[in-house]
């Protein structure tokens, strides 16, 4: 089957994330996000992509700030009204029933009872037609107790961070699951001796 380029967007599943920005007027905007992505490792830097009209976009232009807000599953209905096209002057935190939470590093408010909380600050918008990429530098990430150990481990069967299956018609809201398989990262590296053996089967 050959997918038209309309539902290509059906063949992972994607993270969802509430980004939380506030408007040069003061107004507070909640939107919840698929199109975001870490680069690499540490997390100095994250990317979203944006239709060009959205209030979202707008408030970053303007003020140059965002937080990308990881919500859990409980959060879901609060993501539906959030996602609504509401006009720019509408606080999106009062229709969505969020609770702000005070930032470190931004004027932009987080939303109480998420996962974790990335405060950003614009770095980089890269046009074109249709849709910009926006890529954030992270001045402040902290993470909900809650869900964590002592040594920063997210407990994701508890906290349950939110992805979504998207379909013709609507969406399917899912979260990870164990498969059962673990894998330690020193597994991706060859010894020396894994390294020859791999260049005697490739000639």
């Amino acid at each position: 089957m050959i997918l038209e380029p309309r539902k290509r967007e059906q063949i992972m599943p994607l993270p969802v994330v509430l980004i939380s920005t506030i408007g040069k007027d003061g107004v507070r905007n909640a939107a919840p996000w698929s199109c975001v992505m870490p680069v690499l490792r540490p997390l100095d830097d994250i990317a979203i992509a944006s239709w060009i009209k959205r209030d979202t976009l707008n408030n970053i232009r303007e003020t140059g700030e965002f937080v990308v807000n990881v919500p859990t599953v409980d959060m879901i209905e609060a993501i539906v009204i959030s996602s609504r096209d509401y006009p720019p002057d509408v606080d999106e935190f009062e229709k969505a029933g969020l609770t702000p939470r005070i930032s470190q590093k931004v004027k932009a408010p987080g939303i109480d009872g998420c996962i974790a909380w990335a405060e950003c600050s614009l770095v980089e918008e890269i046009s074109r037609k249709n849709y910009s990429i926006v890529i954030g530098k992270v001045m402040h990430l902290e993470v909900n107790d809650s869900f964590f150990d002592k040594d920063g481990e997210m407990d994701y069967e508890k906290a349950k961070p939110l992805s979504v299956m998207l379909r013709e018609k609507g969406m399917h809201f899912t979260y990870p699951v164990f498969t059962g398989k673990e894998m330690k990262y020193t597994e991706m590296f060859l010894s020396n001796k894994d390294q020859a053996s791999a260049i005697e089967e490739e000639k």
